[in-house]
């Protein structure tokens, strides 16, 4: 049985109950609607689950790993460095920085890259730190 597209943006929330009527329109229109009545029936969902979907949806652990890379970036790396250069983003284990200047960016990129990695993997680990990616911005 097909339903129209009225039928399918406007779907019952509850299922609604079977009484005298019912049961005379079956037997008027000759079909048995009860199986589809019991696969479509209510799919509620407990409070437990839906808290577990809304915190895995806010995505609570990535965004306190980049907290921790940003707090890690202002410890390890040089202060005049720091000034000029923030991370903005870890994705796939690519450290994405935002520097404010193409010299600034120009320096980093030609003395200092290996040795902002190295500590950088020292800190956060190899696995979560596996290159950086410096942009001006």
């Amino acid at each position: 049985m097909s339903f129209s597209p009225f039928q399918r943006r406007f779907k019952r929330r509850r299922p609604r109950r079977t009484g005298p009527r019912d049961q005379v329109l079956r037997e008027w229109r000759g079909i048995d609607v009860r199986k589809l009545e019991k696969t479509h029936g209510s799919k509620s969902l407990s409070a437990g689950a839906v808290v577990k979907n809304v915190l895995g949806s806010l995505q609570l652990d990535r965004r306190r790993a980049e907290l921790e890379v940003v707090k890690a970036w202002n410890q390890t790396i040089d202060p005049t460095i720091t000034a000029h250069a923030q991370p903005v983003n870890l994705h796939r284990g690519t450290l994405f920085v935002s520097v404010d200047s193409s010299v600034w960016l120009d320096e980093i990129v030609r003395y200092r890259r290996h040795e902002i990695l190295q500590r950088m993997q020292h800190a956060m680990g190899r696995e979560m730190i596996k290159k950086i990616s410096y942009r001006i911005g």
